[in-house]
């Protein structure tokens, strides 16, 4: 595999790593969230499974093997209540919009246009879950000013 194949497959599989960690927060978001905001939670769940369940596909096609989910997720804070799961949900999606610009710079042609279009999804969703927007929605995260991407438990 060229070394721009092996760059990319990297890349496709990170968000796909991300997305299961996605997928798993707004599982507690879910759990946590008030009455009037879990239509926005359940609509952005789907959209995660949706690009996990698309990215497995992108990683086959390069012939890769898709990384599988962890069982459990550390999350980054404690979620006790509607407030603290609004919190994560911004930041279940500024670690994605993360992993996407890696993405972004790393594919190329149709590849590189989906990646674009799930960071900014994920930069809209942000926004709203936070109230207000970010510069560069992503960047932080790959300069090491945002908090650790969430890692598997053991």
């Amino acid at each position: 595999m060229s070394e721009a194949k092996d760059r990319e497959l990297r890349a496709l599989q990170a968000a796909l790593a991300a997305e299961h960690a996605a997928v798993y927060g707004y599982g507690v978001v879910g759990g946590k969230i008030g009455e009037g905001q879990r239509v926005e939670a359940r609509t952005a769940y789907d959209a995660h499974r949706a690009r996990r369940d698309a990215l497995v596909r992108e990683v086959k096609d390069l012939g890769g093997r898709p990384v599988a989910a962890a069982a459990g997720y550390a999350l980054p804070f404690p979620v006790p209540d509607a407030a603290a799961a609004v919190r994560l949900a911004a930041e279940l999606e500024d670690r994605v919009a993360g992993v996407y610009s890696d993405l972004v710079r790393a594919a190329g042609g149709g590849r590189r246009a989906l990646a674009a279009e799930a960071l900014r999804e994920a930069a809209v969703r942000a926004v709203r879950w936070r109230g207000e927007s970010v510069a560069f929605p992503g960047l932080a995260e790959r300069a090491g000013t945002a908090p650790p991407s969430a890692a598997p438990t053991a």
